[in-house]
């Protein structure tokens, strides 16, 4: 990197700080701070959902699957996502909305208590809490090792310096700076983006190359599925990222509820499902025709895409690229941080302080604060600690989307009326259930067992929590007036509000 590169990471550092410095006076109360009020326009809360769901592991461990194998790492990660959630903008995106219009609920998970019980909610909050913490280190590494790559700076720096421009604007600015940044960060990423793939169109000629490269490049890379990635393990994935993305990744359903309606966050699930279908397209082909550009990089495939733009772009435009890879995990990591701190300030500490629920609109609003400076600074000591060989791709697959299904399962069915008879006790069992079957494939895979591959450690856990779900909620059926009336709240914009004053607890719907 020269001295113009330098430059336009710092610029972008400093407008991100900036933002956040501006937002901070659009936050009143925390229902600014983690739902922007309701008043998120609706484009801004798509583009912000789109950016919130993806970071540096693309341009990491994706991007290393994309030049070993080819076609098929969009095929079962970034098509699934960009269906599922066009199906989620019919099934759970208005729904989210109302829970925030119709009951007041500032975080994801405020409704679980009420639809299965307390226990229930604290079981999903702590288990998901500690997975996302783990997630997002495995973000600071990624981007870190980009940093690396492109810049000589060392990781333990690279994330340091990375997390501390996330934590001030976080903290500062709360969902507001987060969907900004966002959309300042999408128009970073779309320069960027259309720049390596202009300079890739051009090494080869024209943008013919996109279908050209494939006669050059071994057969299997032109395999929608290819490699350990097999239809079990598509078609389970695309099951978990069509809950994980629609609000089982609880940051995702905070872009829906802080959009003015049902209606509006409908169109923003919409336009985050185009993005996911086309995006991803501009990204991903010149990572397919890297072989052809850098090869031999089999063996060291993380660094690819910073062997490509060093190859590739002009002084300036790697800076760009860089800042792009930033912008994908700022945004994601400061809108987990977000949402962790609502489930902790909402859903975790009142149970175990009951004078959380006596403080003032002020003092709620600095613990929310405090709590996502310390769940930043945790997952970045976590990062700082981990070894980094193969750690991304490990956490994002093997952890992240094993576990995220039956986290996912009770909150996400719990939202549609089919499965309103489904109470506490099979919500309760799909996550152990499902969580104990994860913990069991890992500790074979972990000792080589020859069976557990990929789509085996991926599905499993998914399948037995969806079982122990519908099984035990339709053999003992835990149906109540206040359920039922709190999911037929959900199908529609229009009737009854709940009456819930700031820092109380959700009052039953009458039936």
């Amino acid at each position: 990197m020269g001295a113009l590169d330098w430059i336009v990471v710092i610029g972008y550092f400093l407008v991100m700080v900036a933002i956040g410095l501006w937002s901070r006076g659009r936050i009143k109360n925390i229902a600014d701070y983690f739902t922007a009020g309701g008043r998120m326009p609706w484009w801004l809360s798509g583009i912000s959902h789109h950016m919130s769901g993806y970071s540096a592991v693309m341009f990491v461990a994706f991007a290393a699957e994309a030049y070993r194998l080819g076609l098929t790492v969009y095929i079962w990660w970034a098509l699934t996502i960009g269906l599922g959630v066009g199906i989620g903008a019919f099934l759970w995106a208005p729904a989210w909305n109302r829970l925030r219009s119709k009951h007041n609920v500032k975080s994801p998970l405020e409704y679980v208590s009420r639809r299965y019980n307390v226990p229930t909610q604290q079981l999903m909050a702590w288990s998901g809490a500690a997975l996302k913490v783990v997630d997002i280190a495995a973000k600071w590494v990624a981007v870190a090792l980009l940093l690396q790559g492109f810049a000589g700076v060392d990781v333990w720096l690279g994330i340091t310096l990375v997390g501390i421009v996330t934590m001030v604007y976080s903290v500062l600015g709360g969902l507001w700076a987060d969907a900004l940044t966002d959309f300042g960060q999408f128009i970073i990423q779309a320069v960027a983006g259309v720049a390596m793939f202009i300079a890739v169109a051009a090494h080869f000629g024209g943008i013919s190359f996109m279908w050209e490269i494939w006669d050059q490049l071994p057969p299997s890379h032109s395999e929608p599925l290819s490699g350990q990635y097999t239809l079990i393990f598509f078609m389970a994935l695309f099951l978990i990222k069509t809950l994980e993305y629609n609000g089982g990744m609880w940051n995702l359903a905070q872009r829906y509820m802080a959009a003015p309606d049902g209606a509006a966050a409908k169109r923003s699930a919409l336009l985050s499902s185009g993005l996911w279908l086309v995006w991803p397209l501009v990204l991903f082909f010149p990572m397919w025709a890297a072989p052809l550009i850098v090869p031999g990089m089999q063996d060291n495939a993380e660094q690819a895409y910073v062997a490509m733009g060093q190859a590739m772009l002009p002084a300036g435009m790697i800076g760009l690229v860089l800042a792009g890879f930033f912008s994908h995990t700022m945004a994601m990591v400061s809108s987990d941080a977000n949402v962790i701190s609502a489930v902790i300030t909402r859903d975790m500490l009142p149970r175990l302080w009951k004078g959380a629920t006596r403080m003032t609109a002020e003092a709620q609003l600095q613990l929310a604060r405090i709590t996502t400076f310390l769940f930043i600074g945790l997952s970045m000591t976590i990062a700082l600690t981990a070894d980094t060989k193969g750690f991304v791709l490990k956490v994002v697959i093997a952890l992240v989307a094993a576990t995220m299904g039956p986290i996912a399962i009770p909150l996400m069915l719990g939202m549609l009326p089919p499965f309103r008879r489904i109470g506490p006790t099979a919500a309760i069992a799909s996550i152990v259930g499902g969580l104990g079957t994860w913990a069991v494939l890992y500790i074979l895979q972990v000792n080589k067992v020859e069976w557990v591959t990929q789509a085996v450690i991926v599905s499993w856990p998914l399948v037995v929590s969806a079982v122990l779900y519908l099984a035990i909620g339709f053999l003992k059926p835990e149906r109540s007036a206040d359920r039922d009336a709190l999911v037929d709240s959900l199908q529609s914009d229009g009737g009854a509000v709940d009456s819930i004053n700031e820092g109380e607890t959700a009052k039953p719907t009458p039936a």
